[in-house]
């Protein structure tokens, strides 16, 4: 359970609450949650974004080279 002691202000306790909230991945695991995707639908979108960053990376190099 994520807790934030206010001690006077409270929109800097708001602030390091929302800050604590996205640090643990809670929103990330509801968008996550929102459908169920196949399994294997979900491994075809990881090998996806897997080549997208691999071209990209090789992007870079060849344009710090």
């Amino acid at each position: 359970m994520l807790t934030v002691q206010v001690k006077g202000n409270l929109d800097v306790a708001l602030r390091k609450f929302k800050q604590k909230v996205a640090k643990s991945g809670l929103p990330s695991e509801v968008r996550k949650k929102r459908e169920y995707i196949k399994p294997g639908v979900e491994k075809r979108e990881a090998r996806k974004a897997a080549d997208r960053k691999a071209k990209k990376a090789a992007r870079r190099e060849r344009n710090a080279a």
